[in-house]
């Protein structure tokens, strides 16, 4: 392996934005390129409902952050000044990135520190649903509002009347509308993560869709809550889906989505009742907080009368097909928490029971038995994959809790929950893991690095379960 403090420090160079790597001098030659500037900084913000101001950190002032849109082949120009008295990083979530534009800290790149700045530059390889975050403290920052919508437009469309985003997320808060500061304790490490008590669609309460009789809305959700995972339904409204993650899907009707903490679903919505109805678009999970937002339709004329007819198929990605046949199977048990068995794994090489993980590391999770700190400077790849080496991986949770997979830089094709073949086979960059069940992926280890593989309930990452794929 190359040595990462080596690596990080030539990294440090980057972030003065005095050279370019090989990577990106190839990008320059793109004709388009958009190009942002993002600075997290603390605000004061006002919440429709709640007294006084709530205390967030936040991109360019705003929660979420601006929502970046941008074109499938465009070169994109990001440079990020730091505002926080902390360290910070930036992930491209879902974006195939070089690796060294990951955003990681201690694996991609060193940490940006406080009133420094970093250049990130990509070119947007594929169309889709994606977002941006920190991945320094995650835990934290992003629950305290460092999130934002990334949209890659399609070269073709499909027809519709208006295309929306929204970011679901939660908030922690007092009596007095303060966020409360309680980040970081291990019971929220161990069992669900930690929980807010409100539900904010693009940043406020209640979140608002008005529609004119007829239309027919796109609509990107986008899951940026740091724990809690949404099974939104709307009254009255079928959902068609078709996309996940970003990737384009046969168009199939759902009544109700399961999108965990970092997933996003692409759905159409014929809004055909008549003007001046309101229809509620409810949660339905068991730790709900109820209706997240509404449906409002109104009065005029209507667009149309009858749907559009026109195809909801999206033109898919060019991604690595993987060949079963040939794919070499990977397993990863996962194992720990709060109510878990108890379970011997290792740390920094040393074996320990799950409690002493707890007591003495604060960690609580494993994955093949081994916890790892989060974004340890120094530590042992996961799994090893020879570039271009099609991927089975066979991921065994034996906690009793629901972990939403995530991997970096890849997409993989969702093969079967419980031994069950998924129906659409879907290609994913983050998966549910129901408890005490077992989930297979495939895909093509394609894209060389070191690439995070994480929980993205943002807690249990931060409590032991993240790890790295080494693809060389």
């Amino acid at each position: 392996m190359f040595s990462r403090r080596e690596f990080l420090k030539s990294a440090g160079a980057l972030a003065t934005g005095a050279t370019l790597p090989a990577w990106a001098a190839a990008a320059s030659r793109s004709t388009a390129t958009k190009s942002y500037a993002l600075r997290p900084a603390e605000v004061e913000l006002a919440l429709a409902g709640v007294a006084g101001k709530t205390n967030f950190w936040a991109f360019n002032g705003t929660v979420p952050g601006q929502t970046m849109r941008i074109r499938r082949g465009e070169r994109v120009q990001i440079q990020v000044d730091n505002g926080l008295g902390v360290d910070t990083t930036i992930h491209w979530h879902g974006v195939r990135v070089p690796n060294a534009m990951d955003g990681v800290p201690q694996v991609t790149q060193a940490p940006i520190k406080p009133n420094i700045h970093f250049d990130y530059e990509w070119v947007a390889r594929d169309s889709g649903t994606f977002w941006y975050h920190p991945h320094q403290s995650s835990f934290e920052q992003v629950p305290r509002g460092l999130y934002g919508a990334l949209i890659v437009e399609e070269d073709k469309p499909i027809t519709v009347d208006r295309d929306e985003v929204w970011m679901l997320a939660d908030i922690k808060l007092d009596e007095e509308g303060r966020q409360v500061e309680d980040f970081g304790r291990i019971l929220d490490f161990g069992n669900e993560g930690r929980l807010g008590n409100h539900v904010l669609v693009n940043g406020q309460p209640g979140g608002r869709l008005t529609v004119r009789s007829g239309e027919r809305i796109r609509l990107r959700l986008i899951n940026a809550a740091s724990a809690r995972v949404f099974k939104p339904a709307i009254a009255g409204h079928s959902m068609t889906v078709i996309a996940y993650d970003g990737q384009a899907v046969e168009p199939h009707a759902v009544e109700v989505l399961d999108l965990g903490p970092g997933m996003r679903a692409d759905i159409v919505i014929d809004c055909m009742h008549a003007a001046g109805t309101t229809f509620a678009i409810v949660d339905r999970h068991r730790r709900s907080l109820g209706e997240i937002g509404r449906i409002v339709y109104q009065d005029g004329k209507a667009v149309r009368n009858k749907p559009l007819k026109s195809s909801l198929l999206l033109p898919g990605n060019r991604l690595p097909e993987p060949n079963i046949d040939m794919a070499t199977d990977h397993y990863i048990v996962f194992q720990g928490g709060m109510r878990g068995a108890p379970i011997i794994g290792t740390i920094d090489g040393k074996p320990g029971k799950i409690q002493e993980l707890m007591e003495k590391h604060g960690l609580t999770w494993t994955m093949n038995f081994s916890a790892q700190h989060e974004h340890a400077l120094m530590h042992e790849p996961l799994l090893h994959f020879r570039k271009g080496e099609h991927v089975r991986l066979h991921m065994i949770n034996e906690t009793e809790y629901t972990h939403p997979m995530h991997l970096h830089g890849h997409f993989f094709r969702v093969l079967a929950v419980d031994g069950k073949a998924t129906r659409f086979r879907e290609w994913r960059d983050t998966v549910l893991m129901p408890p005490r069940s077992s989930v297979e992926v495939a895909f093509v280890a394609d894209n060389p690095g070191e690439w995070m593989y994480h929980c993205h309930i943002l807690d249990h990452a931060a409590g032991g379960m993240m790890g790295t794929f080494l693809v060389e």
